[in-house]
C-alpha cells in the first residue's frame, strides 16, 4: 500500500510530504484510512536527540480513520469500522493482563521507538529505503496508516470521527489520569499546572467528577480565559510570585490533588508546596530535568503516570459518553489545518498559539 506521509527528515528539519509504502496488515494489524490525525507534544520528542528515536520517522499518534483491511487472527474490528487509533499493548504481559495496557513491558519499544515489537521500521520510501512507520503502533500523519486490534477503539459511525483522535493521548492523558490513576474524589480539590490540551483535559474530567475548587496555572492569558470557559473555579498566572500562597488560601490549606504538564522542575516544586499533606500529585509529559524531592514531598504521594494508567478500549468510550451529555467539550480545543500544512501546525502548538491542532490527510 502506498501512502501519502508527513516525514520527518532531520530533528532540525520541516516535515515533507512524501510517497511511502506500507506492507499489508499482518496477524493482529489493521490497515486504516486516517481521516484526521490529532497532535500533540509528544509528536517533537524525535526532534529531541533521545538514543531510542529519531529520523526517518513518521509521527502522529492521535489518528481516526476507517478499516481498509484486516490481518489474520484479528477480532476486534473488521473492515468499514470507524475506529479511533491510541497507544499500543502486547496484550500478554502482566500489566496486559490486569487491564493497565499503559503500563504494558513493551511500551516504550511499542510506542517511542517508531518500530514494530520486532525491531522493525515498516516504511518505504520513494528509493526503498527504511523510513520509522509505527510510532505508537500507528504513525497517523499519512493517508493510510497500520495499527493493531489492541491500539484501534470501534467506535460509532454517527459520531464526528475526524474530531476523535485526540481521545486516543492528549486528551485520555489528562482525563484519565484524574478519573482513573489518581481517583479523583467529588467535592475535592485540583490544580492544574499546564492549561495546554492535556491539562484543559484534566481539568474537564474533575468538572465532571464533580470538584469542589479547580484551579488553574498557566503563563498564557487566554489559555487561563479558556480554562474559565471550561470549569475552572479559579486561574493563577504561573509567573506570579505568591502562587503557592493563594492557593493556600483558596483551598483553605493545599490542595487535594495536583496535576503537572509541564515536566518542568521549578513548576513541579510549586505544585508539591501546593499539594496538602496527604494529597496526590500526577506528572505527566518529559521530565525537562531532575525531579524536586525536598521538604515539600514529605507526607504526600506522587505518582509519574503513563497515558493516565488506562485501557483506551474502556476509556475511550467513557468520554465520549461524557461528551454526548455535553459534559467534557473536548472539541472546543480543536483547530484543523490540512496535512500540507503540518509545519505550521506544529509551530503554533508549540507556541501556545492553538491548544490541539488535527491534520486532515489529502488536504
Amino acid at each position: 500500500m502506498k501512502t501519502q506521509a508527513a516525514v520527518m527528515r532531520a530533528a532540525d528539519g520541516p516535515y515533507a510530504i512524501e510517497e511511502i509504502e506500507l506492507p499489508n496488515p499482518g496477524p493482529g494489524e489493521l490497515l486504516v484510512r486516517v481521516v484526521g490525525a490529532g497532535m500533540c507534544h509528544t509528536d517533537v520528542v524525535p526532534r529531541a536527540g533521545s538514543d531510542l528515536v529519531g529520523p526517518p520517522i513518521v509521527t502522529g499518534h492521535e489518528g481516526s480513520g476507517v478499516v481498509e483491511a484486516v490481518g489474520p487472527d484479528v477480532t476486534r474490528a473488521q473492515v468499514g469500522d470507524h475506529v479511533c487509533l491510541s497507544f499500543d499493548s502486547c496484550g500478554k504481559c502482566q500489566a496486559c493482563a490486569d487491564g493497565v495496557p499503559a503500563y504494558c513491558v513493551q511500551f516504550m519499544v511499542r510506542n517511542l521507538s517508531g518500530l514494530t515489537a520486532e525491531g522493525q521500521p515498516v516504511g518505504k520510501d520513494a528509493n526503498g529505503a527504511d523510513v520509522k512507520a509505527r510510532w505508537f503502533g500507528q504513525s497517523s500523519f499519512a493517508t493510510y496508516c497500520l495499527a493493531t486490534e489492541r491500539n484501534a477503539v470501534v467506535v460509532d459511525k454517527a459520531l464526528p470521527l475526524e474530531k476523535l483522535g485526540p481521545l486516543g493521548c492528549g486528551v485520555q492523558t489528562g482525563a484519565a489520569s484524574i478519573a482513573v490513576a489518581m481517583g479523583f474524589k467529588a467535592g475535592r480539590s485540583l490544580v492544574v499546572f499546564g492549561a495546554g490540551a492535556v491539562g484543559l483535559s484534566a481539568l474537564m474530567a474533575a468538572k465532571v467528577l464533580e470538584a469542589k475548587t479547580i484551579i488553574a496555572v498557566d503563563l498564557h492569558p487566554h489559555r487561563l480565559d479558556i480554562a474559565r470557559e471550561l470549569g475552572a473555579t479559579h486561574v493563577i498566572a504561573g509567573d506570579a510570585e505568591d502562587l503557592v500562597a493563594q492557593i493556600h488560601e483558596i483551598t483553605g490549606g493545599g490542595a487535594d490533588y495536583v496535576f503537572d504538564t509541564t515536566g518542568l522542575p521549578p513548576v513541579q516544586k510549586n505544585a508539591m508546596a501546593a499539594l496538602r499533606l496527604g494529597g496526590t500529585a500526577g506528572f505527566v509529559g518529559v521530565q525537562q530535568g531532575d525531579f524536586p524531592m525536598g521538604s515539600e514531598s514529605t507526607g504526600k504521594s506522587i505518582m509519574n503516570i503513563l497515558e493516565g494508567a488506562t485501557d483506551p478500549q474502556v476509556f475511550i468510550p467513557r468520554m465520549i459518553e461524557w461528551w454526548q451529555a455535553g459534559k467534557f467539550p473536548f472539541d472546543s480545543l480543536i483547530e484543523t489545518y490540512p496535512m500540507s500544512e503540518i509545519n505550521q501546525a506544529e509551530q503554533d502548538s508549540l507556541s501556545g498559539k492553538t491548544i490541539k491542532p488535527i491534520l486532515i490527510p489529502g488536504s
